[in-house]
């Protein structure tokens, strides 16, 4: 099961290399800095620019990095010019209040639109579990249940959608389950949880973090060969999403 503690052990045992996004909030970044070292997280370093912290990820002179407070739109820019991607996936750790820890993905209102982007996102989150040490089980939502096929067109097709990504991801021998619309259910029973697409996604991400108070770890990005943990600059303390960096960097790699 996934858990905050489990994650913060994992960080202790690795005590890896960890960058930092340092932007216009300097003493929230260098107080979740100091957080993270005294708990030993992390070895962590602080950049001023989007393009010095990538390019230290890119050449390992860091093993991890976190957006920490700078631009999403110009850090994510650079990531995609300096590892030759041309676009980004990112799964959400979210924690409610009371609740299971679990993987909200997408969080990225371009991203997972279609049936072979939500099977990529199954498909790159299974050896993010892996590290975690955690089996995956996975739920596909929809726009509906299954009573309300025939009432939108629109419904129709995440339903369909939905179902096609629980027979296929199931072929491919993962835990997967059409959830209908019960994000309820979803979130008690599993660890990863699909959106209909990147709209509804980002706002689930948005009403949980932003306006009910759920805590996000921060968001890894799932198509990159490194450990890059993206971040809210909303986010009161980055000491957690630190500690998550360091704890999915596989050692001597």
């Amino acid at each position: 099961m996934l858990a905050p503690e489990h994650i913060f052990q994992k960080a202790r045992e690795n005590r890896a290399r960890v960058g930092i996004g340092l932007g216009e909030d300097s003493r929230k970044v260098r107080s979740s800095v100091r957080s993270a070292e005294k708990k030993q997280y992390a070895e962590v370093v602080t950049f001023d620019s989007p393009e010095d912290m990538v390019r230290a990820l890119h050449r390992n002179d860091v093993q991890a990095v976190v957006r920490g407070d700078l631009s999403a739109n110009l850090t994510m820019t650079e990531i995609k010019r300096q590892f030759s991607l041309d676009h980004l996936l990112r799964a959400a750790l979210m924690q409610p209040k009371g609740g299971r820890m679990f993987f909200l993905a997408p969080v990225g209102v371009d991203e997972g639109w279609g049936v072979e982007s939500k099977l990529e996102f199954l498909r790159l989150s299974a050896p993010l579990f892996d590290l975690l040490e955690v089996k995956m089980e996975a739920g596909a939502l929809s726009g509906g249940r299954m009573g309300d096929i025939g009432r939108s067109p629109d419904v129709d097709r995440t339903i369909r959608e939905a179902m096609e990504v629980e027979r296929r991801g199931r072929e491919e021998g993962y835990s997967v389950e059409h959830c209908q619309i019960l994000i309820e259910e979803a979130v008690r029973t599993k660890n990863l949880v699909i959106a209909p697409d990147g709209i509804t996604g980002n706002i689930i991400f948005r009403t949980m973090h932003l306006v009910d108070g759920c805590v996000s770890m921060g968001a890894p990005i799932l198509n990159l060969e490194k450990v890059f943990v993206d971040t809210s600059r909303a986010k009161r303390c980055y000491s957690d999403s630190i500690a998550l960096a360091s704890a999915l960097v596989v050692q001597g790699k």
